[in-house]
C-alpha cells in the first residue's frame, strides 16, 4: 500500500551502486526507513529529494522492512544550511541525536514541529549554537534524562543562587553546595537560561544574543551531562567540536 508522509531526511546510507537507504523523521509515523532506488544516478527522480536535511512529502510503499520510496516533492532543501559548513555540521549533530533517542514508528508529531522549527531558524540566519541547547535540552527529555532545572535536585528549594551539579543530576542550591565540591557555579543568567532552553517553545523564539562567555559556559555543562547520562558517542559533535576550534 502507497503512503504519502511529509518529512525530513535525517540519515542517508549508500547502498550498491545506484541506491540509498534514507531515514526520514516523518510528522505521520515518527522515524522510518525507505529504499530509494537508483537515487544515486544523476539523472533519477529520486535523487534531489534523497538529500540529507530535504523536508519534503515522499510517497512509499509499505512492507515489513525497509518502504520503497517510489516519489518525493521537496518542500524545502534548507539551502541555507547546505551552502554554510558550520550550520551544517550542527545540524548533522542534532539528526544524530535525534536518530539515537527515538523509536522507529513511533508517531511523535510536537518533535517533528520541534525539529522542523530548528532547522528553519537556523536556515533563516538564528545562532546554530542557542537552538543547538534548546534541541539538546529536548532530547535529553526525549531520552529520560533531562537535568533538574527547575529547582534544587536535592532539596527542591526554588530560590536563590543555583551552582549545577552533573554528579547530583541539576542545580544546588547554595545550602546544598557541599554534596558536590565539583559543582559548576553558575550566574543567575545562566541558570535562568538553562531553564528557559527546557521549557522554551520555538514558536516564542525572538533575536536571542548571548555573550561568548556564558555560550562557552552552557555549551560545557550541557556536554559533561550528556557524556554522563547519556552513553551515547556522537560522531558529529567530534567534528563540530574540532571545527568550532578554527572558528
Amino acid at each position: 500500500m502507497l503512503q504519502k508522509v511529509e518529512g525530513i531526511v535525517i540519515r542517508k546510507v549508500d547502498y550498491g551502486e545506484t541506491n540509498v537507504i534514507l531515514t526520514l523523521f516523518t510528522r505521520e509515523n515518527g522515524k522510518i526507513g525507505v529504499m530509494a532506488r537508483g537515487a544515486k544516478k544523476p539523472k533519477s527522480r529520486l535523487s534531489s529529494v534523497a538529500q540529507l536535511f530535504t523536508y519534503g512529502h515522499f510517497v512509499f510503499q509499505q512492507s515489513r522492512g525497509l518502504g520503497s520510496l517510489s516519489q518525493g516533492e521537496i518542500i524545502d532543501s534548507f539551502r541555507g544550511i547546505k551552502e554554510d559548513l558550520f550550520k551544517t555540521a550542527y545540524c548533522a549533530y542534532m539528526v544524530e541525536f535525534l536518530d539515537k533517542v527515538t523509536e522507529e514508528k513511533k508517531t511523535q508529531p510536537y518533535l517533528f514541529e520541534h525539529v522542523w522549527q530548528s532547522f528553519n531558524l537556523i536556515n533563516e540566519g538564528a545562532d546554530p549554537e542557542v537552538i543547538t541547547f534548546i534541541f539538546e535540552m529536548k532530547m535529553l527529555q526525549q531520552a529520560g534524562i533531562g537535568p533538574q532545572v527547575n529547582h534544587c535536585a536535592n532539596c527542591g528549594k526554588t530560590e536563590g543562587e543555583f551552582a549545577f551539579s552533573v554528579r547530583e543530576g541539576g542545580f544546588l542550591c547554595d545550602r546544598c553546595h557541599h554534596l558536590d565540591p565539583n559543582r559548576i557555579p553558575l550566574t543567575q543568567a545562566t541558570a535562568r537560561l538553562l531553564h528557559l532552553f527546557y521549557h522554551f517553545d520555538l514558536n516564542r523564539l525572538g533575536n536571542v544574543s548571548l555573550k561568548k562567555q556564558t555560550k562557552d559556559a552552557i555549551q560545557f555543562i550541557l556536554s559533561t551531562y550528556i557524556d554522563e547520562y547519556s552513553g551515547m558517542f556522537f560522531k558529529s559533535k567530534k567534528f563540530l567540536d574540532q571545527l568550532n576550534k578554527f572558528e
